[in-house]
């Protein structure tokens, strides 16, 4: 239940692009239970659902919470064609839910006791580093694995410079076309 630390620095064993999506709600009206309790469990099942089929492409995810009345998970995905798959598959919870949504603010009853929220990045290989300290897998090191911090650079212009196989060949094939 809880991961041991890894001693000394280690950094996130990620090759090629690396695709985030923060996606969270707001309490807006913290009496309002029945309209934001809904949406909060809407949310673990779509985790749990997600959890429990890896070739949908959801790497990892971290929950955490930026207020008393906001909270979100920070998950990693395989790919953003993965992630669209996932949104858009009609025998997903998620697509059931967003219809759910969408009728009751059509219908005008979507009251604004809860906001909901999303952002998605697709970081390119090169723009994106980490370290880590002492700490198990975390974040992107939990999404995609954890090596010792020497096999990516010491220092974070080294991370940011580090390629893998296929990110160099993409780097040249650009330079050269």
């Amino acid at each position: 239940m809880f991961a041991k630390p890894v001693p000394g620095r280690t950094t996130a064993d990620t090759e090629g692009d690396v695709v985030v999506l923060l996606i969270g709600m707001r309490v807006n009206h913290f009496w309002a239970v029945h309209q934001w309790l809904p949406v909060m469990l809407s949310m673990f099942r779509m985790l749990g659902e997600l959890a429990r089929d890896a070739d949908r492409g959801l790497l990892g995810r971290v929950m955490l919470t930026a207020s008393p009345r906001t909270y979100y998970v920070v998950q990693y995905w395989e790919s953003k064609e993965k992630l669209y798959a996932y949104a858009h598959a009609p025998e997903m919870f998620h697509h059931r839910a967003w219809a759910v949504f969408n009728r009751k603010e059509k219908a005008g009853k979507a009251r604004g006791h809860v906001g909901l929220w999303h952002e998605a990045y697709v970081v390119p290989e090169g723009s994106y580093e980490s370290i880590y300290f002492d700490m198990p897998a975390f974040g992107l090191a939990g999404a995609h694995g954890q090596v010792p911090v020497e096999r990516r650079g010491r220092y974070a212009k080294d991370r940011f410079a580090y390629r893998s196989a296929a990110g160099a060949e993409q780097k040249a094939a650009e330079k050269a076309g």
